[in-house]
């Protein structure tokens, strides 16, 4: 298997930790490198598929990357051709996978002790969760009304963006996979329109709070996470260019007013959040397995950074950070894929403190906070919306 090989050939630092070793294997290796996804042991279009060129991806990029009549695969690393009946299943990849699950769920159970004798381990408790495979496909970006507290969650089924009443009744789908092509986040504004994160398309798109196409924005690459500050600007980041752009519409009449860059290079920009209280913003910044956080205030002058290396100073376990906001005081909530778990950073101009939340997710993909500081999440590896406050025994 090409990759592994690749692997094991590539010299590793004496300085390098075993802990800092495995999250490497787990972002490069158990990772689809087109969807981004991790690979699953239980979903079966989840599963490692091997290609004849030694490249790897998930059973659901084979099955969207193919000819459905002419049945070949253009592997999108290699650009080498293939019948689609030449790839198998990538048993290699499986075995390591549920090695590493196994002695992940060790260091969890026995790090969880230590934790909940020092730091109040999961402060918030669940008393809400709706959603569930065929609801919800492999869902990637949520918002939520903070009037009405309506979801919002796009996601991979063949109407892309579904809306939720507060208490999880479906109430509208809308978005057909040919006017949405990959959909990566979403947000809302004070007026109801709904803004998704087209990377398919390289766009913004933008409806009504009833779903109808209002207006699309171009001049993107990889738009990733979107989200709406106070002043009603709209905030993109576009992973592939490394920057975050600012689009100012008017839309009573879906018109844009005005498009520009206010940061550049940023390193692959993901998830973005706008404080309501402050105007400070949050911007996750991936790469490979190691993260940065940087907060910047309203007129986009760097307050403060953290990375993965000073957070894991802070905690018994190394943190992948996926996605960010902000709660009702202006403190910094972060998802945390690695663990599974949702963390409070405190206050972003004050040294972080990291102080768990949530545990128990299996990959947390977006949240946020309400007025009434309820935690909403999406936890894509369940397919499901979470809610979790204080007051729940």
């Amino acid at each position: 298997l090409m990759i592994i090989q690749t692997l094991i050939a590539t010299p590793v630092p004496s300085c390098m930790r075993a802990e800092d070793v495995l999250t490497e294997i787990e972002s490069n290796l158990l990772e689809c490198k087109v969807c981004f996804e991790r690979f699953s042991l239980q979903k079966k279009d989840q599963t490692a598929q091997n290609l004849p060129c030694g490249h790897v991806l998930c059973l659901k990029c084979v099955c969207a990357l193919s000819h459905s009549v002419q049945k070949k695969l253009e592997c999108p690393f290699c650009r080498k051709v293939w019948d689609v009946g030449s790839t198998s299943e990538c048993r290699a990849l499986a075995d390591l996978q549920e090695l590493l699950l196994c002695e992940s769920h060790s260091k969890l159970s026995s790090d969880h002790q230590e934790w909940t004798e020092s730091l109040g381990w999961g402060t918030l408790r669940l008393h809400l969760a709706f959603g569930g495979w065929g609801t919800m496909v492999n869902p990637t970006g949520m918002a939520v009304d903070e009037t009405s507290g309506q979801t919002v969650v796009v996601h991979d089924a063949d109407k892309r963006v579904v809306v939720f009443d507060a208490q999880g009744t479906l109430l509208n789908v809308f978005g057909q996979s040919s006017n949405i092509c990959y959909p990566l986040d979403v947000s809302l504004t004070k007026t109801g329109h709904i803004l998704v994160a087209d990377a398919g398309d390289q766009s913004l798109k933008v409806f009504t709070s009833k779903g109808r196409p209002l207006a699309t924005v171009r001049g993107f690459r990889l738009p990733w996470g979107v989200d709406v500050d106070n002043r009603g600007r709209v905030l993109v980041t576009d992973a592939e260019l490394g920057t975050l752009n600012q689009v100012v519409m008017d839309f009573s009449h879906g018109v844009v007013l005005a498009k520009r860059v206010v940061l550049k290079e940023l390193m692959h920009p993901r998830s973005v959040a706008s404080c309501r209280a402050s105007g400070n913003i949050a911007i996750v910044e991936r790469l490979r397995s190691s993260f940065t956080l940087r907060i910047f205030n309203s007129d986009f002058v760097p307050l403060t950074q953290m990375d993965d290396f000073g957070l894991h100073l802070k905690s018994a376990l190394s943190l992948v950070i996926s996605a960010v906001a902000f709660d009702r005081n202006g403190d910094v909530v972060a998802g945390d894929v690695q663990n599974g778990m949702v963390w409070s950073l405190g206050n972003p101009q004050k040294n972080p403190a990291l102080t768990p939340l949530v545990s128990g997710l299996m990959r947390p993909a977006a949240f946020a906070a309400t007025a009434l500081n309820v935690l909403v999440v999406l936890d894509s590896g369940d397919h499901a919306v979470k809610f979790y406050d204080k007051n729940c025994g």
